[in-house]
């Protein structure tokens, strides 16, 4: 596909998806949509790149729907809000919290409504001091869409995503990091660095180690303890089948690490864990197996 809304570039390992509409702030069309399905879709196919970091060109990383989009309003017609989200917002966050690779978000500028929450989607968000989120929905009629009504509250408690959807605050990235919302605000100048050597750090560690965390720590807000304890355990032994050295570079080690490329025995078991509550092997009728 020839992108004309995004870049996308790859390079040592690393992908970079830039939103690149910044004389509308990166505000979604209906072909950003389709190009930025393309190139998840991209990342998701290859083995071997180990990290993708999501960011936007100008000063935004992206003002959510661009309203004016005529392919979604139609010639004199309302935007359809419910169905954007339900045709193109609902797929794209879906798309990217299902990556096994690890997404950072390099917020530089504002980040509003499913910008925002695109943005919280990310396993990592690293913000510039000037960047802001804004669950701007309200004053369109609406509550948080693209997975804002999970996130939020699983990030800074009930109280305060109650207050953010409900009065649109602008919350700076400094607030931000002291809330919870994002893992870390640095200097305008320093946001590039910063992501660089923490996509560099990713990408050089272990992918099946890396994977389990990604997947356990959501899983654990809506979870039982003693579940995600045996979510821990099932994923120990199934690592340890790959050595060190390729747990590091990512690479199948024996036979009998062919199936931990894709991660297929570490989901099976801790599917089998979130569902059934207990490992498979053990007793209790689950069907789930692990050969």
């Amino acid at each position: 596909m020839d992108y004309q809304t995004i870049r996308f570039d790859a390079a040592a390992g690393i992908a970079r998806l830039t939103l690149n509409r910044p004389e509308r702030l990166n505000s979604f069309t209906l072909q950003m949509h389709a190009e930025v399905r393309d190139a998840l879709e991209r990342v998701r196919a290859d083995a071997g790149l180990r990290v993708l970091v999501l960011t936007g060109a100008g000063r935004a990383f992206c003002a959510g729907q661009d309203l004016g989009d005529r392919a979604v309003r139609g010639s004199g017609q309302a935007t359809d809000l419910g169905e954007s989200i339900e045709r193109y917002y609902k797929p794209l966050v879906l798309a990217l919290r299902a990556l096994s690779q690890p997404v950072i978000a390099a917020v530089n500028g504002v980040a509003a409504g499913a910008g925002a929450n695109l943005a919280l989607a990310c396993d990592l968000v690293v913000a510039a001091r000037s960047a802001s989120f804004i669950q701007s929905f309200v004053k369109l009629g609406l509550v948080p869409d693209s997975g804002g009504t999970w996130l939020l509250p699983r990030l800074v408690g009930s109280a305060r995503a109650l207050g953010l959807a409900l009065t649109a605050h602008k919350l700076g990235a400094e607030q931000a990091e002291e809330w919870g919302l994002i893992w870390r605000c640095v200097p305008d100048a320093e946001l590039g660095g910063a992501v660089d050597e923490l996509a560099r750090q990713l990408a050089d560690s272990p992918p099946l180690a890396r994977w389990t965390a990604q997947r356990c720590i959501p899983w654990s807000s809506s979870s039982m303890w003693s579940a995600i304890c045996s979510a821990s355990s099932v994923a120990r032994p199934i690592m340890r089948r790959a050595s060190p050295r390729s747990w590091r570079r990512g690479q199948r080690a024996s036979p009998a690490a062919d199936s931990l490329a894709d991660g297929h025995e570490l989901r099976l078991g801790c599917s089998c864990i979130m569902l059934y509550g207990f490992p498979p092997g053990r007793s209790g009728g689950s069907p789930c197996q692990i050969s």
